[in-house]
């Protein structure tokens, strides 16, 4: 815990004292639907001990062998634990030190338009994320689209339960994504039987506006062959 308190201190130093360009630089890469060969997550801040090079999915036991599924929480909440990046993004990072199953029971699903957008949904232990990037395949960490819905539940280390109104099974695997983005379909019903939970609206999926600080920038997105790259750099800001 003081280490951990350590970290996040000493990211709201830097920024205090200075404004660094790509403050944050990630570089991320997973295969989508086939394997899970060649996937990794790379991250470097001013937390210079917290860098990953290149971690990847541990294949016996599913997680990263670098531990940057944990370490990366100093870039995502501040030291009052506000967020300060859109859940679906840090989210979708993690797909690159995750073993194939974790794709599929998230129902992770890319598109790229022929205009060169790129589509990216899935669903995380009942949470829908949706991120947008521009016809460049770029998103801006502020600016861009990232939308999230509460659409379902999971109990324990089970599947998802996913709401009637999105899912024609009840399973991820069967998620309609048209209808979970659609704000005609009301929020606010109770549904679990051990767990009681009620859908949500379609939100914006950003940073705490109580969050001390921010992240500003863009990161560019490609999608080829079934292969998502994501770099860029982010720079820290005071709010």
């Amino acid at each position: 815990m003081k280490i951990k308190l350590l970290a996040l201190l000493t990211i709201i130093t830097v920024i205090g004292s200075m404004a660094f360009a790509q403050d944050l630089k990630i570089d991320m890469q997973v295969k989508v639907g086939s394997d899970d060969a060649g996937n990794y997550f790379t991250f470097a801040g001013p937390i210079r001990y917290l860098s990953a090079d290149k971690d990847q999915a541990d294949a016996k036991t599913g997680a990263s062998t670098k531990n940057s599924t944990e370490l990366f929480q100093g870039y995502k909440f501040d030291v009052k634990g506000k967020s300060v990046m859109p859940d679906g993004l840090r989210g979708l990072f993690l797909y690159g030190v995750a073993i194939l199953k974790a794709q599929k029971d998230d129902s992770l699903t890319i598109a790229k338009a022929g205009n060169g957008v790129i589509t990216i949904q899935y669903v995380h232990r009942g949470t829908a994320y949706l991120i947008v990037t521009d016809a460049a395949g770029k998103t801006s960490i502020n600016k861009g689209v990232f939308k999230k819905r509460a659409v379902g539940y999971i109990k324990g280390e089970g599947p998802q339960v996913i709401h009637a109104d999105f899912s024609a099974d009840s399973t991820a695997a069967k998620i309609d994504w048209k209808k979970v983005w659609d704000e005609k379909i009301a929020d606010g019903k109770e549904y679990g039987s051990d767990i009681k939970v009620k859908t949500g609206k379609v939100i914006n999926d950003s940073a705490s506006p109580e969050a001390m600080y921010g992240w500003d920038g863009e990161l560019q997105f490609t999608y080829d062959k079934n292969i998502l790259k994501i770099i860029g750099g982010l720079t820290a800001v005071k709010k």
